[in-house]
């Protein structure tokens, strides 16, 4: 007798983000995306998303969502060369809880500010990063969950209740998840910097700088290349085949290869695949 299987689901990855309003058009350092959460903290996974992102110990991430505070990245060389990354978390829970980073300059004016006032330097640094945002968005910031009709909301957002955080971020993917063309013409998404490396057999570090500064790397006689588009990079692993054809093409034209990856990709009706299934259903 043969038996069954039974087909065992996968345990969904939990949504971060379920209202997102993209303000990343207007002048730094007020060009942010509001990513907000409607649904009860996955407090765990969210600290793992933001450590990961902003090079913050995970521990001290962890405290930081559950208290509030602020957190002064390490000086490099004697120098400091960022600012600082906080969260503001009112226990009255009054308004959601908001995380944002400043640059060297808010920072600055922020440590003035907390002096000056003799207020703590969380409280300052949000009041400093607020001045910064665009108008329509400080207009909705003082209004309850943005001022938005919850009666136009999608249901399984809506029934949430009021927004619970809200992440300032200036980064590429509110949702981690970055998708990437495979030769086979797969599109694979994963959903971190671990991740990614995994899949692709590459350091973590590796896979940081890959995805923020875009360019190629060379994995098993494969490339792997990231091409930073409007802020945003689109993946695309190539065949040894199709890699070595681009090298062709970039000496025989005197092209960046880059620009001869993308075209021997537009070219391939495998790889091209992905791409219009992706189209065809509306880019989700």
């Amino acid at each position: 007798m043969f038996k069954i299987k039974k087909k065992i689901d996968k345990p969904k990855a939990p949504v971060l983000y379920n209202v997102i309003e993209d303000y990343s058009e207007f002048d730094a350092p007020g060009n942010v995306t509001v990513c907000a959460m409607t649904h009860q903290e996955d407090l765990p996974g969210h600290a793992k998303i933001l450590s990961e992102s902003y090079d913050v110990p995970l521990d001290t991430m962890t405290q930081l969502l559950t208290e509030g505070g602020t957190y002064v990245y390490p000086q490099i060389g004697g120098l400091l060369t960022r600012g600082l990354f906080a969260c503001v978390a009112e226990a009255a829970g009054a308004q959601p809880k908001r995380t944002f980073v400043l640059d060297l300059m808010q920072f600055a004016e922020a440590e003035q500010l907390a002096r000056a006032r003799a207020i703590p330097l969380a409280q300052a640094a949000y009041e400093v990063f607020h001045r910064t945002l665009p108008d329509e968005l400080k207009e909705k910031l003082d209004q309850k969950n943005l001022g938005i009709d919850y009666r136009t909301l999608d249901r399984a957002v809506a029934k949430g209740g009021d927004i619970k955080y809200i992440d300032f971020r200036k980064d590429w993917s509110p949702h981690f998840k970055r998708l990437c063309i495979m030769p086979d013409g797969r599109l694979v998404e994963t959903g971190g910097l671990e991740e990614f490396a995994q899949l692709h057999g590459i350091s973590t570090a590796q896979a940081k700088t890959l995805v923020e500064q875009g360019g190629t790397l060379e994995v098993n006689g494969e490339v792997l290349a990231c091409q930073i588009v409007n802020g945003q990079p689109a993946v695309a692993r190539f065949s040894a085949k199709n890699s070595a054809k681009a090298k062709e093409l970039a000496a025989a034209k005197g092209m960046h290869l880059m620009d001869a990856l993308s075209e021997v990709a537009y070219n391939d009706p495998v790889m091209m695949r992905a791409l219009v299934r992706k189209e065809l259903s509306g880019g989700r």
